[in-house]
C-alpha cells in the first residue's frame, strides 16, 4: 500500500514538503530514522500515524531545522532545510506542539499572537492586522486581552494555532491536536482546522480524528514509511494496524463514516 515514488522532474509546482531518504541517528547512537521518503503537495491534509518510538516526533523536528539530516534531504516548497535558509523555513513551517502551555507565555492571548511577528521586524499596524485575523481564523475574537492561564484548555490550545497563524505558514504541523480534549473542544478544534487554507501534516494517536480531517495517512514504524494512502482504506486494514500497534476505538468502522 506503499505510495510510488513521485517524478521530481514534472510541471507541477513544487511540494510543500518533500523528504528524500532521511536517516537520522541521535548522539546516544539510537537510529530514529533509516531512510524516509515523503512528498505532500500543496493545500494537501496528511495524517501520521504510528505507535510510540516510531520515529514520527524525529521527522517532525526536520521540517523547521530543528535537527538535521544524517542522510538525505528536507525541502519546504523548494528551500532546503539548511543553514542559509532557515529562517524562511520556520516562518513557512509552523508547529502546533501538543501541550499549548509550550507555546504560550506572554501576559496576554494579543501578546502571545503578536509575538512571531514582532520577531519579523513586521510594522505595528500589520502586526496587530495578522493578530485580529488569526485569532478570527480560531474562533478566538475579541480574547486579545485576555491572560491565556484563565481560558480552558480547548482555548488554548486554539490560541496555540493562533500563534503560528499570524506567521502566515505554508506548513502547519500538529502534534497530538485532539489529546486532552472534552467532546466539544475536539469538535471546535476539528470545525477551525478544516477550514485553514495551508497544507497540513497532522501527528495523531486518534484515528477517528485522522479520517475526519485527513483524507490520506502516512504509517511509520521503525523509522521507516510502511504504507501511505487514503486514511479511510489504511483504517479498514486490520492488519495493518495490529502490525503497527494502533487502534481504532471499539465498535468503530471506518467504512460506516460518511
Amino acid at each position: 500500500m506503499n505510495a510510488p515514488p513521485s517524478s521530481a522532474g514534472s510541471s507541477r509546482p513544487e511540494p510543500s514538503l518533500r523528504v528524500e531518504d532521511l536517516a537520522f541517528a541521535y548522539p546516544d547512537g539510537h537510529q530514529a530514522l533509516f531512510g524516509v521518503d515523503l512528498r505532500i503537495e500543496q493545500g494537501e491534509r496528511v495524517a501520521l500515524l504510528g505507535p510510540n518510538g516510531a520515529g514520527k516526533t524525529t521527522l517532525v523536528l526536520h521540517l523547521n531545522g530543528i535537527l538535521r539530516a544524517g542522510r538525505g534531504s528536507v525541502t519546504v516548497a523548494g528551500l532546503p532545510v539548511d543553514r542559509a535558509h532557515l529562517q524562511e523555513v520556520r516562518r513557512r513551517v509552523g508547529i502546533v506542539f501538543q501541550d499549548p502551555d509550550d507555546q504560550l507565555f506572554m501576559p496576554t492571548v494579543g501578546e502571545d499572537v503578536a509575538f512571531g511577528p514582532r520577531n519579523l521586524g513586521l510594522p505595528e499596524a500589520e502586526v496587530a492586522a495578522r493578530v485580529a485575523a488569526a485569532l478570527d481564523q480560531v474562533g478566538m475574537t475579541g480574547s486579545a486581552d485576555r491572560p491565556p492561564h484563565h481560558l480552558s484548555f480547548g482555548q488554548r490550545r486554539r490560541v496555540a494555532v493562533a500563534t503560528v497563524l499570524s506567521m502566515h505558514p505554508e506548513v502547519l504541523v500538529l502534534d497530538e491536536p485532539s489529546s486532552n480534549l472534552d467532546p466539544a473542544g475536539r469538535r471546535e478544534l476539528a470545525e477551525v482546522l478544516q477550514a485553514l487554507p495551508v497544507t497540513m501534516l497532522m501527528v495523531t494517536h486518534d484515528l477517528p480524528y485522522a479520517l475526519q480531517l485527513c483524507p490520506r495517512s502516512v504509517v511509520l514504524d521503525g523509522g521507516i514509511v510502511v504504507a501511505d494512502g487514503p486514511t479511510r482504506e489504511l483504517l479498514a486494514d486490520t492488519e495493518l494496524l495490529a502490525r503497527h500497534r494502533l487502534e481504532l476505538p471499539y465498535g468503530f468502522d471506518p467504512a460506516n463514516v460518511p
